[in-house]
């Protein structure tokens, strides 16, 4: 069956029309009428194959939130009508170490991408949720709980996991003292979940403009970074640090704010290596680690607690025609703080 996408067709293209292979579903699938799709710096990068990789026509897309349309005959977890969404991931090989762990973002042999990864079922490639629909294997198919915002529940699919993954995983909680380098999409959601978590949260930022918004979204304190004097005062202090920048900058800044055994956790992925002191992290035995996405699992359980919690993303709402304007104002760093296409605006 054909669906109704917004694909680049090169690296120098803009997004524009186009019908794309979609799969019928098999015993095991789930077909899902897409109703929102958030729009991650990723997908800007993949469609400029800033990462020297992407295959065309791309149609990005990985924060997808809808509504079950069918079901195969072998699925348990859904029906149709359900609300349901897609992450990062719509397969993987389910029989190594990571994946029997429930660490799919991890497997061994490499997940099956949303979008621009070998379409093991169709042939090709796989394309995203700037689309209508979309068909994935029940087993990566995530449920929404009622009474969710669908619009701002869409980003949680990334930039919500991702930083409530490494909080999670690096038990962020009471009595602990938590920064987070920058509010973008990442960044925000990260102070939320780390406030939620009962941990004291100080955000750290270059533009005193955000001070206010860091303050409404949860964080306790916010410092600008350019302070010389503001950091100092926050030296050896923390036991995690979160680091949500994909810009270049000063890793050892931040290093030296942790206290013995804290950690700094990279979730921006800054385009060239990040220098580091060796003796920022021998002496005072810190550590500088990274972090992707969470698992099935843990995916289900961040939306399950969003809902419990009442947390999700700041949005603005946008059509899927006005994709390549958003775009250039995400390089801008000119929206608060992730874009959300109503896939209505494609039917």
């Amino acid at each position: 069956m054909n669906s109704k996408s917004y694909a680049a067709q090169s690296a120098a293209a803009a997004l524009a029309p186009l019908d794309i292979p979609r799969r019928e579903p098999g015993a095991s699938d789930v077909e899902i009428e897409i109703l929102y799709c958030g729009v991650c710096h990723s997908d800007l990068h993949q469609a400029r194959n800033e990462w020297r990789n992407t295959v065309y026509p791309c149609v990005p897309g990985h924060e997808i939130v809808g509504r079950v349309a069918r079901t195969g005959p072998g699925v348990t977890k859904f029906q149709a009508g359900d609300l349901a969404a897609v992450g990062c991931m719509v397969d993987s090989c389910r029989s190594c170490a990571n994946c029997e762990a429930g660490q799919e973002q991890y497997c061994l042999s490499f997940p099956t991408f949303t979008y621009n990864s070998e379409d093991k079922r169709l042939g090709g490639h796989t394309y995203g949720g700037y689309s209508t629909d979309i068909v994935v294997d029940e087993a990566f198919v995530l449920r929404v709980p009622e009474g969710m915002d669908l619009a701002a529940a869409a980003p949680l699919l990334c930039a919500g996991i991702t930083t409530y993954s490494p909080l999670r995983h690096w038990k962020v909680g009471p009595g602990q003292k938590v920064g987070v380098v920058g509010l973008g999409g990442l960044g925000h959601m990260g102070v939320k979940f780390a406030r939620a978590f009962g941990a004291h949260v100080v955000l750290f930022t270059t533009s005193p403009r955000k001070i206010e918004d860091g303050l409404r979204l949860g964080a306790h304190e916010v410092v600008v970074s350019t302070d010389g004097n503001a950091m100092a005062e926050h030296r050896s202090s923390f036991d995690f640090i979160l680091d949500a920048v994909s810009a270049q900058h000063d890793i050892d800044a931040y290093l030296n704010l942790l206290n013995l055994d804290g950690t700094l956790t990279l979730v921006g992925a800054p385009e060239h290596p990040l220098p580091v002191s060796a003796f920022n992290l021998i002496l005072p035995r810190r550590n500088f680690a990274g972090s992707a996405i969470g698992g099935i699992a843990e995916t289900q359980e961040m939306l399950d607690f969003c809902a419990a919690h009442g947390i999700g993303s700041d949005i603005e709402l946008i059509s899927i025609q006005q994709i390549n304007e958003a775009w250039e104002r995400l390089l801008r760093q000119d929206v608060r703080y992730r874009f959300v296409i109503d896939m209505a605006s494609l039917k």
